[in-house]
């Protein structure tokens, strides 16, 4: 025992005596500790590290120090073969909190089955968390949780190299390549698991890993996925794509015509996907040349479809933003708004009136609970000890968007490693980066269609973090489960 705990030791007081001259992390830290947890029955033992590694420049001076968590399971006999997942939250400018401490890991938030905070806020056991099939590190890019550049701020920072598409991926890749490298982890099957913005930077480190770092990996994960080839872009396809979400959102609201109310949900949105591909698109496609009859008619489906007055489709040219649907959905029926990420969540707003909500009802409750919960946990559960400030969302910008290309990167990673596979997990109530987005997506990334076998697609009766959900805490976590144990190489040549 005293050669466990003695590193530990000394690392926090080399710790506290960094800090003494100022608010500030050691650049290169770490802090141990040895926990246990049950998973479905299972009595499992495993160590936790948390702390700092630096992102070097090209000199090898540190530049970045990027706070993570990394749990592993005792007592593997041969860790080689135990998968690694490597998880991101998105943003950009989102800490890892999110998935750490309610999807994937051993600890989850003190939070109703549903979701909703509960006081006192705290962590309790995930009964679901995949550390029995994988170990899990959660990683905080720069300025996000406890996560800094070097200095913090000023001039001397430089920020095209951290704050962009392309510059995260690329120096993400090289951090990671230095934490496999001191954790002995190359031999490891690898999987990344990005949540929303965290989307398209696994898409873009899949391909980086491979061709900048020489590491392969077996899996991606998207969990609600953001498609920005479609967010940032108007037109017919991106307009007509939120048709699908606004059925499933009325749906459960009970806010539809009752020949579809009365239907699963499961039942309902077939039909409205295809009436989005093969009727919406190509008439938003007429813009203003679509016959009135037609106009007419697609409106009055839209209608059905949504839960809103074909009247107020008509007045925005078919054209329907998502916000307006937030607002006002329920305008007639208690008004309440509903949320963005999650369209289970109500708000009230001063006025029933507008085009879209005063709040985002879904993102306060969250805060709620996610908030005291990781500061409480990493300090008193985990042990790091900072008067540093964990940032739920840092001070990432101005972002700079420019040449984002993760669908490529993605295919193109895909390609030349037989071994990749990718599961999309998608909340059907998510009004930001929508289910439906999200299957487009996958649809898109090989026009070929002679890798659509690798590909696998999940959804669930919540939102955008689905995994707040009891019942979909679960079911996401065994498909995480099934994916990993589907994609192992079990001694299979990687060719085609």
């Amino acid at each position: 025992m005293k050669r466990l705990f003695l590193p530990t030791i000394l690392i926090v007081l080399f710790y506290f005596q960094s800090n003494a001259q100022g608010r500030e992390l050691p650049v290169d830290t770490v802090v141990t500790t040895q926990h246990s947890v049950v998973i479905n029955g299972t009595s499992i033992d495993y160590t936790a590290k948390t702390g700092t590694q630096p992102v070097w420049d090209e000199n090898g001076d540190p530049i970045a120090s990027l706070h993570y968590t990394y749990y592993t399971r005792n007592n593997v006999k041969d860790r080689a073969a135990r998968p690694l997942l490597i998880s991101f939250n998105g943003g950009p400018g989102s800490g890892s909190v999110w998935m750490h401490l309610a999807y994937t890991g051993p600890r989850i938030l003190n939070i109703d089955d549903e979701g909703y905070p509960v006081q006192p806020y705290g962590v309790k056991e995930n009964p679901y968390s995949v550390l029995d099939v994988t170990d899990v590190v959660y990683v905080n890019p720069a300025n996000t949780g406890y996560s800094r550049t070097i200095p913090e701020s000023g001039e001397k920072v430089d920020r095209k190299k951290f704050f962009g598409i392309n510059a995260d991926i690329k120096y993400l890749a090289e951090w990671l390549n230095t934490f496999v490298t001191r954790n002995n982890r190359w031999r490891s099957p690898k999987y990344l698991i990005g949540e929303s913005y965290g989307g398209p930077r696994v898409m873009g480190l899949s391909l980086e890993l491979q061709n900048a770092q020489w590491m392969y990996l077996n899996g991606v994960i998207l969990v609600s996925p953001a498609d920005y080839k479609i967010i940032r872009n108007s037109g017919p396809v991106a307009e007509a794509m939120n048709l699908p979400y606004y059925t499933a959102a009325a749906w459960h609201h009970k806010a539809l015509p009752s020949a579809l109310q009365n239907k699963d949900l499961l039942e309902i949105l077939p039909e409205s996907e295809e009436y989005t591909i093969n009727t919406l698109i190509p008439a938003l496609a007429k813009g203003g040349f679509i016959p009135n009859t037609e106009r007419t008619a697609v409106a009055e489906k839209m209608a059905y479809y949504s839960g809103l007055e074909a009247k107020d489709i008509l007045d925005q040219n078919l054209s329907v933003p998502t916000s307006f649907f937030w607002k006002n959905l329920l305008k007639e029926k208690g008004g309440y708004t509903v949320g963005r990420l999650d369209s289970r969540y109500l708000g009230m707003d001063k006025q029933l009136m507008g085009m879209q909500p005063d709040y985002n009802s879904e993102i306060t409750s969250w805060l709620h609970s996610f908030t005291p919960a990781i500061n409480y946990y990493l300090q008193e559960e985990l042990k790091f000890k900072t008067d540093i400030k964990y940032n739920m969302f840092g001070p990432v910008r101005p972002w700079d968007n420019s040449d984002e290309n993760t669908r490529e990167n993605l295919r193109q990673a895909m390609a030349q490693n037989p071994y990749l596979n990718v599961l999309v997990q998608s909340g059907y109530y998510d009004g930001a980066t929508t289910y439906f987005n999200a299957k487009y997506l996958m649809w898109q990334v090989d026009p070929s269609g002679r890798m659509k076998d690798r590909f696998s697609f999940k959804g669930y009766r919540s939102g955008h973090m689905m995994y707040l959900r009891k019942e979909d805490l679960q079911k996401a976590n065994d498909d995480i489960r099934e994916f990993i144990k589907n994609t192992q190489a079990n001694g299979k040549s990687a060719k085609y």
